[in-house]
């Protein structure tokens, strides 16, 4: 897959999220770690609404559904900011489809890749070769 220079690279779970900019070649992603935002007054209504069911069975998804709604939130405000111009999300699969439903259209439009990996905990180099290898969904 490429990457262009300079794309946003969110790593995240329903707990966690990593943020990283290619700062190499198209083909030969290098990336570089980026501070990870204050997430506080983002998606503060997002899981609210989630009984528990066996599509959602505790409370422990539905924090992890708020977590993922904060996250685009945020993605959201970055793009419509225009300081994301091309994004790639790396999550597992819940939590990717959790996210995608949060997507706001100026967002779905940056994004280049999602890759259906749980790679949070992953060193560098494990994500840069899975980027390299992935192909667009």
């Amino acid at each position: 897959m490429f990457i262009p220079h300079g794309t946003l690279v969110a790593v995240l779970d329903g707990r966690a999220l990593k943020l990283h900019r290619n700062s190499g070649e198209e083909t030969h992603p290098k990336l570089t770690p980026l501070p990870v935002p204050t997430l506080a007054g983002h998606g503060g209504d997002a899981g609210k609404g989630h009984r528990s069911s066996s599509a959602n069975p505790d409370h422990h998804t539905a924090e992890e559904d708020c977590f993922l709604a904060a996250v685009a939130d945020w993605l959201n405000g970055q793009a419509v900011a225009g300081k994301i111009e091309h994004l790639v999300v790396v999550a597992p699969p819940r939590a990717l489809g959790e996210l995608r439903r949060h997507y706001h259209k100026p967002l779905a439009e940056k994004v280049l890749l999602e890759l259906h990996k749980d790679l949070t905990d992953r060193p560098l180099a494990e994500l840069e070769a899975a980027l390299v290898h992935a192909k667009a969904s």
